[in-house]
């Protein structure tokens, strides 16, 4: 064993010891938090505007500080953008993470020196939790991959800017950093496919025992190193023993990932966002994501068939009930207030608090009051698929179709297939059987005559990477919704119909 794989264990139950303190009693660390983050913003703009100063309690925070998306706090962070100090945070922020908006463009969140630690340590506790709990160490002395965006920076208003993944990047460890893959300039390449074979290029005779990315880009990095060589991973890699995922499900590219790899690795699932990293897994055993209620962030949760009412329900940590689905809210040492990141969320456990990704809050398919959300569509093809075991796909998308040229309304599923079913009819009724099983609007839609039974649109291979690279979103941290109440991107994907 190496140094690292030594010294980590002691570090680990280090940070597991104190993870058991605050996750056994979160309610008590989100109200430290609250009063320090409301106390520290009470002289910016913002704390002025919505009187920080008279704010007591959680009850006094909701009445004054209303829920807002990124557009409806863009007037702030323009301030900021302007040169402004103090506006939603003492001071100005270290970091813009630069993302993807609808309406607005490209969105500015802000990072703070305050606010830095919850965005790099968690995912180094996330791995020290696996450490703790498994006993497993080697990992850290071989070579580790981190698929991600560039790492270069821009400024804006002197501040410098970038993608979370390449922010993230000037902060690895020093102990990791000669261990890392791939090189600085690689990693800066950003048109995804040539950068792919870069990072190839630096990896396929290396020993990588660590694989972290976007489950659909690590599996593109597979399929080019199993192009090149005509061998499964674990032969390239015989000592790949870890892989740290986060953004999407991993169940609908589960079976193809270990496919490809040629047996099973542990895993452990991360739940970064820019806004902050909300939970990961801290368990082999134990279903769902530890929230991390010790982070400098407060969270609330507002039930997600309220999100849209004029004066939602907003609940704390302590109010929140398993098998819920909810709209998480962020309040933050970032100088996030009322935030919504969009994701929606469902408890497992209260003690601790372990939750499930569900969703975007709007990302659904509601054509005819349905209310479809992506947690279902996940569950169901991951139930059919069971059933058709010889059946893998690579990617899937849904959306409605209101006027198809004949025939009720429906819903069509774009489906790209490494390994076709082998009975597609079948399985298309057994997959709409299952929706009508996880969703009684959809069922009771079906029995009432309003929508027929959904209908499957084979895709080309590559498909969704062509869709993708069509839409300057291939590689990096970029993903397909799994679902769509419009038809934007099904009439853009009709063009890859097999």
């Amino acid at each position: 064993m190496g140094f690292r794989s030594i010294l980590s264990k002691p570090f680990a139950s280090y940070i597991v010891g104190q993870q058991k303190k605050w996750s056994a009693e979160p309610g008590k660390y989100q109200a430290k938090i609250f009063n320090e983050i409301v106390g520290k913003a009470t002289g910016t703009v913002f704390g002025k505007d919505h009187a920080f100063g008279e704010i007591k309690n959680h009850d006094d925070y909701k009445k004054r500080v209303p829920i807002r998306d990124y557009e409806e706090l863009s007037p702030y962070v323009k301030q900021i953008l302007d040169g402004k100090a103090d506006v939603l945070w003492p001071g100005k922020p270290e970091y813009f993470s630069k993302t993807s908006g609808t309406t607005s463009g490209v969105k500015y969140i802000p990072i703070t020196k305050e606010s830095l630690p919850n965005h790099i340590n968690s995912a180094r506790n996330a791995l020290l939790s696996y450490v703790h709990e498994t006993g497993k160490s080697r990992f850290l002395d071989g070579k580790l991959i981190f698929l991600s965006g560039s790492p270069e920076l821009g400024q804006k208003a002197g501040i410098n800017t970038g993608r979370l993944s390449g922010i993230v990047n000037h902060h690895v460890p020093g102990y990791l950093r000669t261990n890392q893959l791939p090189s600085y300039e690689t990693n800066c390449i950003e048109d995804w496919e040539q950068k792919l074979e870069k990072i190839i290029d630096e990896t396929i005779n290396q020993d990588m025992t660590l694989i972290s990315g976007i489950p659909p880009w690590v599996q593109m990095y597979f399929d080019r190193i199993q192009a090149r060589t005509g061998k499964k991973i674990k032969d390239v890699f015989p000592n790949f023993d870890l892989f740290v995922y986060g953004g999407v499900n991993f169940e609908p590219y589960r079976a193809k990932l270990f496919d490809s790899i040629g047996r099973k690795v542990d895993s452990v699932e991360t739940y970064p966002a820019s806004e902050g990293f909300i939970a990961y897994q801290d368990s082999q055993k134990e279903e769902g994501l530890l929230l991390l209620s010790n982070s400098g962030i407060f969270f609330e949760f507002i039930p997600a068939d309220e999100y849209f009412n004029e004066n939602p329900t907003r609940l704390s940590i302590e109010e929140v009930k398993t098998g819920v689905n909810y709209a998480v809210i962020i309040n933050s040492n970032a100088g996030l207030w009322g935030y919504s990141i969009g994701d929606t969320v469902k408890f497992v456990s209260t003690n601790p608090h372990r939750l499930l990704v569900t969703g975007r809050i709007k990302h659904f398919i509601s054509a005819f009051g349905e209310h479809v959300i992506g947690e279902e569509v996940e569950k169901a093809m991951k139930h059919t698929i069971a059933k058709f075991p010889e059946t893998e796909i690579v990617e899937f998308t849904v959306a409605p179709q209101v006027t198809p040229d004949e025939g009720l309304p429906l819903h069509e599923w774009y489906v790209e297939f490494s390994n076709s079913p082998s009975d597609l009819p079948a399985f298309e009724k057994e997959l709409n059987l299952q929706l009508q099983k996880l969703n009684t609007y959809y069922d009771d839609l079906q029995t009432g005559h309003i929508l027929r039974s959904l209908k499957i649109i084979q895709l080309k291979r590559n498909s969704f990477i062509e869709y993708m690279k069509s839409q300057g979103k291939l590689g990096g941290q970029n993903k397909v919704p799994r679902l769509s109440n419009d038809r934007k991107i099904a009439d853009e994907l009709m063009k890859y119909k097999a």
